[in-house]
């Protein structure tokens, strides 16, 4: 990061956010930024001048950034989930979740999200559960979906109702309270029985990812 010209992925390296997040900032006019051809480029000393003058008007705020299912979610990473345990089922998904860039290592994810999930159950009732981990291994909090098509049978849930819906949460180490405010955005959003009926019905995974992304 030495060079004075940078890229959406370096400027998002040293901003320690995805690089969804920083092409939309340039897209809306928020961050100083230009474009070479159709591609994005950014001042060095102008970035850093942004930062500093962010850091400064925003020095006795702690608020974390909006759930913004956009930025953390893609198509591709919303499956049709077949298998019927629970430990085939968060190994599928979590492989799946490892194709993200911000996953750097597939098998410590994995691992984890099988030993998270024998410590307690991250079901969270009304037959959605909600595997979680924070890894030094992430770079940024992303996450991926499952839709079981057959109820997966093995989760401890308090209210018996079989597994039929995966939301499976990655974050970095460093992002506690993010990590914490994305779980309870999406128990919050699916307790809507029509969000969840609709998420069941749905024919394929872009339609899931679209009723998930709305506000």
């Amino acid at each position: 990061m030495e060079d004075d010209i940078l890229t959406i992925e370096e400027v998002a390296k040293y901003l320690r956010v995805s690089d969804r997040t920083v092409y939309d900032w340039a897209q809306k006019g928020e961050i100083p930024a230009g474009k070479i051809g159709t591609v994005w480029r950014f001042k060095k000393s102008e970035v850093e001048k942004w930062v500093n003058e962010r850091l400064s008007s925003t020095s006795n705020q702690h608020a974390e950034p909006e759930v913004q299912v956009k930025n953390i979610l893609s198509p591709d990473r919303v499956i049709f989930v077949e298998q019927a345990s629970k430990r085939d089922a968060l190994t599928e998904l979590a492989q799946v979740l490892a194709g993200a860039p911000q996953v750097k290592n597939e098998k410590e994810l994995v691992t984890e999200i099988l030993k998270r999930e024998e410590l307690m159950s991250t079901a969270v009732g009304r037959g959605i559960a909600i595997p979680h981990v924070r890894l030094t291994s992430v770079t940024d909090l992303v996450m991926a979906v499952g839709v079981c098509k057959k109820p997966v049978e093995d989760f401890q849930t308090f209210d018996d109702e079989q597994i039929s819906l995966l939301i499976m949460i990655a974050a970095a180490h460093n992002q506690h309270s993010y990590y914490l405010k994305t779980i309870a955005y999406f128990s919050a959003k699916l307790k809507s029985a029509e969000l969840r009926a609709a998420i069941k019905n749905a024919s394929t995974p872009r339609e899931v990812y679209d009723l998930l992304s709305k506000n």
